[in-house]
């Protein structure tokens, strides 16, 4: 009798590298949290650039706050994009 079992990801690190398991899993949370925040959104706005009066602003995530709209940051096939969010979101 045999069974598969899937565990995840699985990282091989060096002892002597430093690392901080609680901060990866609180960023893979963030990164969860805004996946699922973004699929309930009805319409998306993508943007190349942002217009110049936006500020960055550092909340639970960098998003820039573009006066009524505010965008989040997002690489995609090594270019630079901006998604909408809501402005909830980032606070």
């Amino acid at each position: 009798m045999s069974s598969v079992t899937e565990a995840g990801t699985v990282v091989v690190r060096k002892s002597s590298q430093p690392f901080d398991a609680f901060a990866v899993r609180d960023e893979l949370q963030q990164q969860h949290e805004w996946q699922e925040l973004f699929r309930q959104q009805q319409q998306i706005s993508i943007l190349q650039s942002l217009p110049l009066t936006c500020i960055a602003v550092k909340g639970a995530f960098l998003y820039f706050n573009c006066g009524q709209h505010h965008y989040r940051p997002y690489q995609y096939q090594h270019q630079q994009l901006f998604i909408e969010i809501d402005s909830t979101q980032g606070h």
